[in-house]
């Protein structure tokens, strides 16, 4: 796993878009991981706890992003 600088960007205004920036060049994978596994879960919780999401990827590695709504009540 490529090392280097992990950024994050949190933009709010009709919604919350928070950005996670890292040096690698691989698509996320969404999976359900094992109790046994000690990681991999985060992409799940994810997907379940957003709007929207997805990734782009430049020179550097990637982005991945989410979009939250504002609670309705």
């Amino acid at each position: 796993m490529p090392g280097g600088p992990i950024g994050l960007r949190l933009i709010g205004h009709r919604v919350l878009v928070c950005e996670v920036s890292d040096p690698r060049p691989s698509q996320p994978c969404l999976r359900r991981a094992q109790l046994s596994d000690e990681g991999g879960r985060g992409r799940f919780l994810v997907a379940r706890l957003t709007h929207r999401r997805g990734s782009r990827y430049h020179p550097g590695g990637r982005t991945i992003w989410t979009e939250h709504s504002p609670a309705t009540e």
